[in-house]
């Protein structure tokens, strides 16, 4: 596990870099909304054939959009290699059956993400950048962090958020 998450991390960094730094080559994106020489487009290519992302329906990947807080499970889940899981989640607001059940549940179950509180997950909610770091960092195993430059926006940082972001 701990090598899956490992790659996990590595993988979704080397992605980020890669899609602010790579000048995109005409790629077959596969969806309708995402050109071939969009400086993105390897990118969204790479997470299509890998099966990391389905995009919104439609041929559609709504590049402009905001990333899910089960989409963002869904995609971790998906680098774990889709684990069996069994059992049901806590959460009020998600249902079974769903594209993002197995991935909210694996993603509960080890302890990546927590909600809201009061049974809520916000699964079609956009998930925060400070969400989005302490859930990565999770997923690295929480390792510690030192020497971290403070942000210009620190003292908006949620105390349960600040170790993953000086990790960050």
């Amino acid at each position: 596990m701990k090598k899956h998450k490992r790659f996990g991390v590595i993988f979704l960094s080397m992605l980020l870099a890669l899609a602010l730094v790579v000048p995109a080559c005409a790629a077959d994106t596969g969806y309708s909304d995402v050109a071939g020489d969009a400086w993105y487009a390897e990118a969204v290519a790479y997470c299509r054939e890998n099966n990391l992302m389905d995009g919104v329906g439609g041929g559609r990947f709504d590049p402009e959009g905001s990333l899910t807080r089960a989409a963002l499970a869904t995609v971790l889940y998906r680098i774990a290699g889709t684990p069996s899981v069994t059992g049901t989640d806590t959460f009020t607001d998600t249902d079974d059956g769903k594209w993002y059940s197995s991935a909210v549940l694996w993603a509960s179950q080890q302890e990546l993400v927590g909600g809201y509180g009061n049974g809520l997950f916000g699964t079609n909610d956009p998930v925060t950048r400070q969400d989005m770091t302490t859930i990565l960092w999770r997923y690295a195993d929480s390792p510690s962090a030192s020497g971290a430059e403070d942000f210009s926006d620190e003292s908006t940082i949620s105390s349960y958020a600040a170790a993953a972001v000086d990790w960050a």
